[in-house]
């Protein structure tokens, strides 16, 4: 059996999907089973700022890896897969040692889908009711996938 994995131009999706999206650059994209996945960014700075203290801090800790749904393009799924730094808070009375890069343009913290996708979700959800509305929640999150 053979994959057919096709590379895509990164500059042309990061204008598609990163559209407004100041602080993400694409650094891979690969298509494949009517699958397109991104590996974006951050345009990495010395520093973030914890989410309770405020504080910037600028010692790199680990990283973590989430993956998130975005909108259909052209009858392809789009998926994201974002990898986020950790930072160690210096603040000796902030309740949190450790904190991730926040990416608020794209999507909340913990979320699995984009902030743009979760607009449209939201949209629907009370739009229609039963079989309608899950139907066409499903269709919107595997269109092309």
């Amino acid at each position: 059996m053979t994959v057919l994995v096709m590379q895509t131009d990164a500059s042309l999706w990061d204008s598609l999907v990163f559209d407004g999206i100041d602080d993400m650059n694409v650094e891979a994209v690969t298509a494949a089973f009517g699958t397109v996945e991104l590996v974006p960014r951050g345009r990495r700075s010395a520093s973030s700022a914890g989410p309770d203290c405020g504080r910037f801090s600028g010692r790199a800790h680990d990283s973590s890896r989430r993956r998130l749904k975005d909108l259909p393009l052209d009858g392809q799924s789009v998926v994201i897969r974002l990898t986020a730094r950790r930072f160690l808070c210096g603040t000796v009375d902030c309740p949190r040692r450790t904190f991730a890069e926040p990416f608020t343009q794209l999507t909340a913290p913990y979320a699995r889908f984009t902030t743009r996708l979760n607009h449209i979700l939201e949209r629907i959800r009370p739009s229609l009711a039963g079989r309608a509305g899950a139907g066409l929640t499903n269709w919107a999150c595997m269109q092309g996938g």
